[in-house]
């Protein structure tokens, strides 16, 4: 039986008072952070449009791959701020890894070519580079949320 009512434990690991103002500061704090991950989300948007195009075409590769598990990563975080940096970031790489091996059935570069959108977002051919360049973006997004989240503990 509880004799005061707190709230369970942050990610931090520290109880807070229970109630609807800490329920209210809960929910303000996930919309800033979901604000701030859509953010994170059209830098990487726009990162992509402009930095793979000078570039030679294996580090465009790369690069390209690396933008696109870091683009997954912000959206999750955006679509779920409570997820730690970890299981953002592996389930990031995950995804990129399964859409990449999903091109070797055919069935992606069918729909790309009806579908510009399905092109952008599924790719049309199996490119083993490809599996590197995601492993990269995964690092730098998971080593990038940890270093945030430890500079937001010190403030």
């Amino acid at each position: 039986m509880r004799t005061a009512e707190t709230r369970p434990p942050s990610p931090t690991g520290t109880p807070g008072p229970a109630g609807p103002t800490a329920s209210a500061s809960l929910v303000a704090s996930e919309r800033w952070a979901r604000a701030g991950w859509l953010l994170a989300a059209a830098v990487v948007v726009a990162l992509g449009l402009l930095l793979p195009g000078p570039a030679p075409a294996a580090l465009a590769a790369l690069l390209g791959g690396a933008l696109y598990t870091a683009l997954l990563h912000t959206l999750l975080m955006a679509a779920a701020p409570r997820l730690g940096p970890w299981a953002a970031g592996t389930t990031a790489l995950a995804a990129s890894w399964a859409v990449e091996f999903f091109q070797l059935s055919h069935v992606p570069a069918d729909l790309a070519a009806h579908s510009r959108l399905a092109c952008l977002a599924l790719g049309t051919t199996f490119d083993l580079p490809d599996l590197l360049g995601y492993l990269l973006g995964a690092t730098a997004t998971t080593a990038t949320h940890l270093a945030l989240r430890r500079l937001r503990a010190r403030h």
